[in-house]
């Protein structure tokens, strides 16, 4: 057995002693399902309520990518900008990190107000929640080109746009991808704290409507699934990532020395 194999039955083995810990513990302090329901009433819940939250998991699943989508195209846009430009990055980053540190269930209202309630706060609440991790990193991978490579081209005679997408983009790809692992998931917040603000469907919504009703397990079955659609995401670009810049990860068996 290598040792990735053993890694991972280790870390799976790890992850079940967890909610196996979570059961017992419920057990033996009697813990009411009203405070903190045990794995295995949440995986009843799932299992037993699954047509009704199935919709509601769509449209949150639809909302997240749709969002998610958006803010890669406008945080990369705006990365090569600010990574290329002295006078973009001394103008558009403060704003940047202005408007980040606005917390985005002050703007959702903002986006009710200007497009009602339903999908499109949903949808804009993802998108400005995965811009700036977008654009930080993307920005960052620019401005760490090597500075020889890039006078190699000019010395070839490259136009900028030719050194920006031969050098510049592809060295920007280790930053780019844990950009958008770390946005996968914020994509996700943004889009339930929309959906438990102004929606009517989402499991952000759903969970509100069984918080108000002390349906707790439900809550915790809204969660189990977030959690599930933030892996699955993360999971997809972490293989994507292992397979455009595998060039950029050092070998495990890497031990330097001469």
């Amino acid at each position: 057995m290598n040792e990735t194999v053993r890694r991972q039955i280790l870390s799976i083995v790890c992850i079940l002693g967890f909610f196996v810990a979570w059961e017992v513990l419920c057990l033996i302090f009697n813990v009411s399902d009203i405070v903190l329901p045990r794995p295995s009433q949440i995986l009843v819940t799932l299992w037993t309520r699954f047509p009704a939250i199935w919709p509601h998991a769509v449209q949150t699943l639809y909302t997240t990518l749709v969002g998610f989508a958006l803010g890669i195209a406008i945080g990369v846009l705006l990365g090569i900008l600010i990574g290329s430009s002295r006078l973009a990055y001394d103008v558009a980053y403060p704003l940047l990190v202005g408007f980040s540190s606005i917390p985005k269930v002050a703007v959702v209202p903002i986006f009710v107000l200007w497009f009602g309630a339903g999908t499109v706060p949903a949808v804009l609440t993802a998108m400005i929640m995965c811009i700036f991790p977008i654009v930080v990193n993307v920005a960052t991978g620019l401005a760490a080109t090597e500075p020889e490579l890039q006078d190699v081209m000019r010395t070839l005679r490259a136009t900028k746009w030719e050194i920006l997408w031969n050098i510049g983009l592809p060295r920007t790809m280790p930053y780019f991808f844990a950009s958008l692992k770390v946005a996968a998931t914020l994509a996700f917040v943004g889009a339930v704290i929309s959906e438990t603000v102004a929606s009517n469907r989402g499991i952000g919504n759903l969970m509100m409507i069984a918080s108000s009703s002390f349906d707790v397990p439900l809550v915790f079955a809204g969660l189990f699934i977030l959690a599930i659609l933030g892996v699955a995401l993360y999971a997809g670009f972490s293989l994507i990532e292992g397979r455009v810049t595998g060039w950029a990860v050092r070998s495990e068996n890497f031990t330097g020395g001469g």
